[in-house]
């Protein structure tokens, strides 16, 4: 009787630890990694997408579908879940300098230094209330200085590479990113 209340709770706790890890995922209609876009926003809790796969990205991003570089997101829709891995390029795993990079050439067609402390120093810098799409969003995650870099999209959202959740959209006002935010500009390419 113990050990089924015991199991009872660790199935509990297991259930509701996996629901707060992702919180919104969009349907995809392209060849995603796993066929869905993760945002771990929290503005956009609550929200039901159902349209195109632009439609779905302008409304997490509470924009008009008009204002989207539509390579960008479909960029972003095909590597949207590939997994992290240091030093990685390919879809296997991918780091977010590398992702960056790989982003930058495909979509903009410029080349950018490799690592994101590199990118910092060949940024115009710009206050974060200036940011426009394409923009570089930069972070601090111990003493080293900048050790990640994202992509600005709209309203505070930007994509990045999480080491735990793989290529993610995320929100700069989020306390974790809020209080690791460094820099941001465009990039001199």
């Amino acid at each position: 009787m113990i050990a089924r209340s015991y199991f009872i709770v660790f199935l509990s706790i297991l259930l509701l630890s996996s629901c707060s890890t992702k919180k919104n995922v969009l349907t995809s209609r392209s060849h995603s990694s796993n066929g869905t876009v993760l945002t771990d926003a929290s503005s956009a809790r609550g929200k039901i997408f159902s349209g195109s796969r632009l439609d779905n990205y302008a409304s997490l991003l509470n924009v008009s579908a008009k204002k989207l570089n539509p390579h960008l997101y479909s960029f972003i829709d095909d590597w949207m879940g590939i997994p992290h891995r240091m030093g990685g390029q390919t879809k296997s795993g991918v780091d977010c300098s590398g992702f960056v990079n790989l982003l930058y050439i495909q979509v903009y067609k410029g080349n950018l230094p490799r690592t994101s402390r590199d990118m910092e120093g060949v940024v115009k810098r710009k206050r974060t209330d200036k940011l426009e799409e394409g923009d570089l969003v930069f972070f601090s995650f111990g003493r080293n200085g900048i050790d990640h870099v994202g992509v600005y999209l709209h309203n505070n959202k930007f994509v990045h590479v999480s080491t735990r959740k793989g290529v993610i959209i995320s929100d700069l006002t989020d306390s974790w990113y809020a209080k690791t935010f460094v820099d941001a500009g465009s990039p001199n390419i």
